[in-house]
């Protein structure tokens, strides 16, 4: 059974495990039935490097976008750049895009403004958006709310609370989950689990942060991301051959410019 890793950062990857080749990383996820791997993109400077690796791989595909820690005054995104960025067959999304408040609050204003010119790129393309959010409940829900977009995206890395999901999931986004909900501490992340519908669930490692158990602690891989999914069959109670192919689909569906896996 085939499995994708829906957000990963290729060219940040710590590749001492495997000779330093990203080669023989990307054969150990697909030893491991890894057969999509979707390439983020988080500033204008690493553009051309997804891009190119997205290029180089057939199974790699990529997203264009500046997350809301890499803004500075002064040199924000404008939309004739992302628009010029996006119009890629290989570029299937905007982002990673959206608000941290956690690390940033005092950058709130600025981190909106990006995130509101990322949604309209997301109008005027119609390509699916990555949405980063971390103690910006409210006012990420509500900038989704006002852009109103016809094909939605996802909500990366989910760590919030069930009430954010079904509101996410009302507006048609997808709940993509990581290695955190392998965590100990992750009880109340687990119950979101349990209870996303099987038609918007996606998984992903966002490695090279965040290694699932039993991995936590070291760098994080694409191969690693068969490890959430056998935790997350197991917690939502199904094969993880069911969750396999229910999470592959669900990509498929939501970044329709990729080619679908044969079964």
């Amino acid at each position: 059974m085939t499995l994708v890793d829906s957000h990963c950062h290729l060219d940040r990857l710590d590749l001492a495990a495997h000779g330093g080749s990203l080669d023989a990383a990307l054969a150990a996820a697909r030893s491991r039935g890894v057969g999509r791997f979707l390439c983020i993109g988080v500033s204008a400077d690493n553009a051309a490097a997804v891009r190119r690796l997205a290029e180089t791989y057939d199974d790699v595909y990529c997203s264009i976008g500046v997350h809301p820690l890499d803004l500075e005054p002064g040199s924000e995104p404008v939309l004739d750049w992302l628009l010029r960025e996006l119009d890629h067959p290989r570029v299937v999304a905007i982002g990673e895009t959206g608000l941290d408040y956690h690390y940033q609050p005092e950058a709130a204003a600025l981190q909106q403004a990006g995130f509101r010119l990322h949604l309209e790129a997301a109008r005027q393309t119609g390509k699916p958006v990555i949405v980063h959010t971390r103690e910006a409940r409210a006012d990420t829900l509500a900038m989704l709310a006002e852009a109103d977009l016809p094909q939605a995206g996802v909500l990366h890395c989910f760590t919030e609370d069930w009430d954010m999901a079904r509101t996410a999931l009302d507006m048609g986004y997808y709940i993509s989950l990581s290695g955190i909900v392998t965590f100990r501490n992750a009880e109340a992340l687990r119950e979101v689990a349990r209870r996303v519908p099987a038609d918007r669930l996606l998984v992903e490692t966002d490695a090279p942060y965040l290694a699932p158990v039993p991995h936590r602690g070291k760098p994080n891989l694409p191969e690693y991301v068969r490890d959430v999914a056998e935790f997350l069959a197991g917690v939502r109670g199904v094969s993880f051959e069911t969750l396999a192919a229910q999470t592959t689909a669900n990509f498929h569906r939501l970044f329709p410019l990729t080619t679908p896996l044969e079964k």
